[in-house]
């Protein structure tokens, strides 16, 4: 006889099993949202079960696409692997200080980006974060340099960003270790456009800290105006951006430092190997078909 723990029941674990075959996002018995006679249809070119050896470099890029992190934080090629079926990416200090840009880089994270971009449809992965000050994410962002003129500005998407280890007094902080941290943004307006600036997100408690154990973090990027927020399967915030959210977006999953979090006295890099890594069980990407 298998004992589970936490009071999984047998129900919920073979709901589990559907949604891991793929057959649709990862819902709770009533939570799925779709309009009766619709199907989700899985999108390939951003999704992935990271059953392999190694990243699949067709569809996930691994060195920032220009970006290169925020200092102290370096995206580090290296720090990405595929192993026993996850996504890892891992934080270390440097062998020694790096400086690019005019600025220096002590530490190393790691970024993960989709080529593939598209707009609305469900999003979600399975996560389980880092121990350390550093962050573990998974959200979209456009592309400027494919758009014009008024189109060319910001429009973010944030399911989840957390992190293991606050090293802030600020209080708000603290939320960053035990909540699913969702934000909406829109920004770099062009000039002339009279488009509203601003940011709207939602949050949601996770009862433990997000080192502890995985999660699945879900979004259903509904319209140009209408975000929902999932945790776990379960619908728990609905987002209406500040501006219309109709550009396509790239999926991001980036482990980087943030500037209210600073290192640690200690370097931050304490833990074992296992306590650095953030771990992407799978991420997939649905389209709602009619």
């Amino acid at each position: 006889m298998i004992h589970y723990k936490n009071g999984i029941t047998i129900a919920f674990l073979m709901l589990g099993i559907v949604a891991y075959g793929q057959k649709g996002p990862f819902f709770t018995a009533g939570e799925d949202p779709k309009p009766s006679g619709a199907k989700w249809k899985l999108v390939k070119g951003m999704s992935d079960e990271f059953n392999g050896k190694k990243v699949d470099e067709k569809k996930w890029q691994i060195s920032g696409q220009g970006w290169i992190g925020r200092a102290p934080g370096l995206f580090v090629a290296d720090n990405i692997t595929v192993a026993d079926g996850n996504l890892e990416i891992i934080t270390n200090t440097l062998d020694k200080p790096v400086v690019k840009q005019g600025k220096t880089y002590t530490h190393g994270g790691g970024y993960v980006g989709s080529y593939q971009g598209k707009t609305y449809g469900y999003y979600e992965c399975r996560m389980k974060a880092n121990k350390t000050f550093m962050s573990s994410t998974f959200w979209l962002i456009n592309d400027r340099r494919e758009a014009d003129g008024c189109e060319k500005r910001t429009t973010e998407l944030d399911i989840q960003e957390c992190v293991g280890e606050v090293t802030t007094d600020q209080e708000w902080a603290q939320l960053m270790l035990n909540n699913m941290n969702s934000n909406t943004h829109s920004r770099d307006i062009p000039e002339g456009c009279d488009i509203a600036s601003g940011t709207i997100g939602a949050k949601q408690p996770l009862q433990e800290k997000a080192t502890e154990d995985y999660h699945v973090y879900g979004v259903w990027w509904k319209s140009k105006d209408e975000v929902l927020y999932f945790l776990d399967g379960k619908f728990h915030a609905k987002v209406k951006p500040a501006a219309d959210f109709n550009i396509p977006m790239h999926l991001r999953m980036v482990v980087e430092t943030y500037d209210w979090n600073p290192v640690p006295a200690d370097g931050g890099m304490t833990g074992t190997a296992k306590d650095r890594t953030t771990y992407y069980d799978w991420v997939r990407t649905w389209e709602l078909k009619e």
